[in-house]
């Protein structure tokens, strides 16, 4: 995988037992290695190999302007890949303004490593999903609304039904909707029939200190961007990454299961 970009689906091999019966004056392969042989019919047995188990699949899937959503996303992708069996997928959501629209935002371009997701069909290879933003008057960003709105199909058909998923944000001030742009978001996932994943209080004191400005909430990690110039502290980063690890745990609990 490079930088960051999508997945490379893992591949399984099956072994397949052989024999060869006394009947046959060919000799066995002196190499085979044998857990049983029975002296009455000369059969031996190859030494059973368990296959390879199922990589859990993880995407992060996010929509960023300005790179504070996909400094959290790539903190998050460090996180859940720490736990093993573990597969991360990134994707990038469309672009719905154009390119004039942008540069008079002063919008950097996007990190052509990490791929965009063409389909929202994709989703359903996904054993969870955690979805980042940044905020539109306390919802979320008209892009990732217009990629929910394309599940249509998925949702008719019930797709991603029990598929657990979980969310991150970025918001300009402290009072700009850390909490609300997670929480309205929350009726996509009811609509689909998907398990929202809260990190509750689970980072523990770092959830708790007053000494510096941090994003984040119970309901995922979260990011201050201010005026644009501020860019995630390590406080804010280390909470994307044990979100990332809290959901990947949680996803492999349930795959398992």
């Amino acid at each position: 995988m490079g930088k960051g970009g999508g997945c490379v689906p893992s591949k399984q091999k099956n072994r397949k037992s052989s024999a060869a019966t006394d009947q046959d004056s060919r000799p066995l392969p002196p190499v085979e290695p044998t857990t049983n042989t029975d002296a009455g019919d000369g059969v031996a047995e190859k030494e059973f190999v368990p296959p390879m188990e199922r990589k859990i699949k993880l995407f992060i899937v996010y929509y960023s302007m300005y790179g504070h959503v996909e400094s959290l996303a790539m903190r998050m992708k460090k996180g859940a890949e720490s736990v093993e069996g573990v597969e991360v997928c990134l994707y990038r959501v469309p672009e719905t303004l154009s390119d004039e629209v942008l540069a008079q935002m002063r919008a950097p371009p996007k990190d052509d490593a990490i791929p965009e997701i063409d389909s929202a069909a994709l989703l359903t290879e996904a054993d969870g999903i955690l979805f980042g933003f940044p905020t539109r008057y306390g919802c979320m960003a008209a892009q990732m609304k217009a990629f929910f709105d394309s599940t249509g199909n998925l949702w008719r058909e019930q797709k991603l039904a029990g598929k657990p998923a979980g969310f991150f944000v970025s918001t300009g001030t402290q009072g700009g909707g850390q909490e609300t742009t997670a929480w309205t978001a929350i009726t996509q996932l009811a609509h689909h029939g998907m398990l929202f994943v809260p990190i509750g209080c689970t980072f523990g004191a770092g959830m708790f200190k007053m000494d510096s400005i941090r994003g984040g909430t119970p309901y995922g990690a979260g990011v201050f961007a201010g005026d644009g110039t501020r860019q995630a502290s390590e406080t804010e980063l280390a909470l994307a990454e044990h979100q990332g690890k809290y959901m990947a745990v949680v996803v492999k609990k349930l795959a398992q299961d």
